[in-house]
């Protein structure tokens, strides 16, 4: 099951090795998708696309900025010159910052939802005439916990407003498009074991820890895998949902 074989997935922010986005990459690589890695650090992409190539998975690295119209369109012209199609988009680039309300600057807002929604926007804009064309795409996005709960362990106010936006966006998105054959849906991964939360001091940690009833963190394979099923056929009457990844953090 969940097998995506010939098809193409363009995943970004997927050159860091310190987020989700190189194992949701090569997981949708071990399920035989070809992978667009997608992101700004040239060194982590091509550690991205060697790792897939080492496990046997096909993939190609693109440069882009998302914020950036010009850059996300040369990033799908890119996909299509080499693979001729885009079955599959993972918005997996973001960022985060740790401000209050008191101390934001409008700077700080633009800065993240530039990338967190904005980005989103365009990536998904360039693909969606391919996608239409072929009558077949899944697009999937990734909001947060701290969208549904207002805020969690990273992140401002800010961060928690444009991934909020995500959801309104994708259910939106969900109901022009759905004819066409694509399907819309986000993840909300809640903490997640990475070196950022690593970095955490210890108390801190333990608080949050605390106010999950699974007790731990979760995995980045466990993410992973739930896009990786909403990437697939078999998730085709899926759309405009949202899935919570966070160990009963939140509930709804």
């Amino acid at each position: 099951m969940f097998e995506l074989t010939n098809q193409v997935a363009i995943v970004t922010g997927s050159g860091s090795e310190k987020g989700i986005g190189r194992v949701i990459a090569m997981t949708l690589a071990k399920q035989g998708a070809a992978i667009v890695v997608a992101d700004m650090n040239p060194a982590g992409i091509w550690d991205t696309v060697e790792a897939i190539q080492e496990q046997g998975g096909k993939a190609i690295g693109v440069e882009v900025n998302v914020t950036s119209k010009e850059s996300v369109d040369n990033m799908v012209q890119k996909t299509l010159d080499e693979f001729g199609r885009i079955d599959i988009l993972v918005n997996n680039a973001g960022i985060s910052q740790k401000v209050t309300v008191e101390d934001m600057t409008i700077e700080d807002i633009t800065r993240v939802f530039n990338v967190n929604m904005f980005g989103l926007f365009l990536c998904t804009q360039a693909v969606l005439a391919t996608m239409k064309n072929q009558q077949y795409g899944r697009i999937v996005n990734l909001s947060s916990v701290s969208a549904k709960r207002g805020g969690g362990v990273f992140g401002g106010a800010h961060y928690s407003a444009s991934k909020a936006a995500v959801l309104g966006f994708s259910k939106n998105l969900a109901r022009e498009i759905g004819t066409d054959g694509i399907t819309v849906n986000s993840v909300a991964p809640g903490l997640v074991n990475t070196d950022i939360w690593k970095s955490l001091p210890e108390e801190d940690a333990k608080k949050v820890i605390d106010s999950i009833p699974m007790g731990r963190p979760g995995e980045t394979s466990e993410i992973a895998s739930t896009i990786a099923f909403l990437a697939s056929k078999e998730a085709s009457y899926i759309t405009g949902e949202e899935i919570d990844i966070n160990g009963g953090s939140h509930m709804d």
